[in-house]
């Protein structure tokens, strides 16, 4: 049975360049009109060539300014597809819908089930661990650098670091007291073949162990595989719980039927 519709369904992603282009054309060629948010200019460049109705560039200063978007550029759906651990957006999104009665769902990337690997709960678990003479690389983002540092400090190991090449990343692993020669400034998966970059990196350093977040995305996967074929211990922080009220789905399949679900 098909649903009537008397003008095009419209819905705000809120993603980044991982799943967010693959998301917006998927939706677009299901009859949604799409507007993006995204957080730099680099990041609108991944959407280029995709039919938006919009593009919202820039991070918001709270969910005040949420609430203003909204009220200006009424949709249909607010769709939260941010980085597990970006927590601050998704509680700004939620508490900006639920002021205005906006319906708001959560797409996340299912976790990644890696045998060998540990899952801390929180950074500092790595200072309780006895890691001296190992050599560790933390792949994290820039805001668990200085934390992730002095735990594996702690710990007896030696700290090596892959930051992106930001301002930003530059600047906190300078603060964590990475030395300049134990650090790589390298996009994820950038190169002709991903993941050689880092293969090579692991091996300079002889590095033992690896420190990633449970992102459930493509940089995971990454460090799950290196670790598995150069006999790497993975080390993963545990991703942040979804919003216990937002509901969620781990699919493209799954946001569509969400969306529009079928009329029994």
């Amino acid at each position: 049975m098909h649903r009537p519709e008397n003008r095009q369904r419209s819905v705000w992603l809120i993603a980044g360049t991982g799943d967010g282009p693959r998301l917006a054309e998927i939706l677009i060629s299901e009859g949604w009109n799409v507007s993006i948010s995204v957080v730099s200019d680099a990041a609108a460049q991944s959407y280029r060539g995709i039919d938006l109705a919009s593009i919202h560039v820039g991070a918001f200063g709270g969910s005040l300014e949420i609430v203003q978007w909204l009220q200006v550029n009424q949709v249909d759906w607010v769709v939260d597809a941010t980085h597990p651990f970006a927590v601050q957006i998704s509680r700004q999104l939620n508490e900006a819908c639920q002021g205005l009665g906006q319906q708001l769902v959560r797409f996340e990337r299912p976790s990644e089930s890696w045998l060998e690997a540990v899952v801390l709960a929180s950074i500092s678990e790595l200072a309780d661990q006895s890691l001296s003479g190992r050599q560790i690389l933390l792949a994290l983002g820039a805001r668990q650098l200085i934390d992730a540092a002095q735990a594996v400090r702690d710990s007896g190991a030696s700290v090596f670091a892959r930051v992106l090449p930001s301002p930003m990343s530059l600047i906190q692993a300078g603060a964590a007291g990475v030395q300049p020669d134990h650090l790589a400034v390298v996009r994820p998966l950038h190169g002709l073949h991903p993941g050689a970059l880092e293969a090579a990196v692991c091996k300079r350093w002889n590095i033992t162990d690896v420190v990633c977040r449970q992102s459930g995305g493509a940089t995971e996967l990454l460090w799950g595989r290196l670790s598995m074929e150069m006999g790497l211990g993975l080390w993963l922080l545990r991703r942040p719980s979804p919003i216990a009220d937002v509901p969620l789905v781990q699919s493209a399949k799954q946001l569509l039927l969400h969306l529009n679900p079928p009329l029994i």
